[in-house]
């Protein structure tokens, strides 16, 4: 599955200034955190301290109520993590619930593994030592209760295994996240910062599980690995816990326009998250071109011909854009 939030493919076929499209290829909130308009300047010119890296944790501790046994490792975004995994993870074949982000797989293939992508959680093969999940998926928005993760991470258990959930866009799904139920199980579980706060920017991700497999990662990144503007705007946000409430309302508010507005353009819409829409139409490769003629980008599937994604357009007059534009793409195709 490829990565949204580059233009530079739409703007080479289709042309116009890119504060002239509308991208909607992307998960990430269109509502941002509202950063300050200064940092100190400290966080500019000094190196990240360990003073401010112990205070960005103590705030995604919280915001992810994770209990305090847990190790918890921050990093230039969970891309960053991905390539860590397998140097982590007990040695035999991994298998990643599919389809999801492709970068998972990636990572362990480039590792040397033995990936098998598997329909559901449930069907890991009886000799994989790793089970990888997105949980809610991309793009597909399947959940699993933390409930049956901690029954399937102590089968893993059972065979010296490890599960890996990456819970990329669970913030906008109160009461999803594994984090404040485990004890002992052996579970690696990936948080990302700008999907949710609508700062990717900022690279920010956190790895949080069993103490030691953390602390080894922190150390595979090495000193200053959070810059010192994301050391601040991370632990400033995650500790805005109003915000966050008031967001996941608002977010819910507005992924009820947009399924509104690709149903009553005929898309049905069977899956995604309050960040994104996963759609299917008959013609969906035609509806992707004639958005993307009007300077709308969505986020197309090659392996799944018929489905469309479709981010939230972010304000009224963006939403009235869409709508106008899927009437016209219609009609036309």
């Amino acid at each position: 599955m490829r990565h949204g939030g580059d233009l530079a493919e739409a703007r080479a076929i289709h042309g116009g200034e890119r504060h002239g499209w509308l991208d909607l290829s992307t998960g990430i909130n269109p509502n941002a955190w509202p950063v300050p308009a200064q940092l100190e300047r400290r966080f500019w010119t000094d190196l990240p301290s360990s003073a401010d890296l112990a205070d960005l944790l103590a705030a995604a501790r919280l915001a992810y109520a994770a209990p305090s046994h847990l190790g918890l490792t921050a990093a230039p975004g969970t891309q960053a993590i991905l390539p860590l995994l397998p140097r982590l993870a007990p040695d035999g074949p991994v298998a990643i619930v599919s389809p999801t982000y492709s970068s998972h797989a990636d990572a362990w293939r480039r590792a040397g593994r033995d990936v098998r992508e598997i329909p559901s959680a449930y069907d890991a093969p009886p000799d994989a030592k790793v089970l990888v999940l997105v949980n809610p998926n991309n793009p597909d928005g399947r959940l699993l209760a933390p409930s049956a993760l901690l029954h399937l991470a102590r089968e893993m258990q059972a065979r010296g295994g490890l599960v890996v959930v990456d819970e990329a866009f669970a913030d906008v799904v109160p009461g999803l996240s594994v984090l404040p139920h485990l004890t002992d199980e052996p579970i690696l579980v990936l948080r990302s910062f700008g999907k949710f706060f609508g700062l990717a920017g900022v690279r920010l991700g956190f790895l949080c599980g069993e103490a030691d497999l953390c602390e080894t990662a922190s150390q595979m990144l090495e000193s200053w690995a959070v810059s010192g503007p994301a050391l601040a705007v991370g632990q400033a946000a995650l500790s805005d816990l109003a915000w966050q409430d008031a967001m996941r309302r608002q977010l819910a508010d507005e992924m009820a326009d947009l399924t509104l507005a690709l149903s009553m353009a005929g898309l049905t819409v069977f899956g995604g998250t309050a960040l994104y829409a996963l759609a299917g139409l008959r013609k969906a490769e035609a509806m992707h071109s004639a958005l993307a003629r009007r300077h709308i980008w969505t986020r197309r599937f090659d392996n799944s011909p018929t489905w469309l994604r479709f981010g939230l357009p972010g304000s009224p007059a963006a939403l009235a854009r869409l709508t106008a534009a899927l009437a016209d793409a219609v009609n036309e195709i």
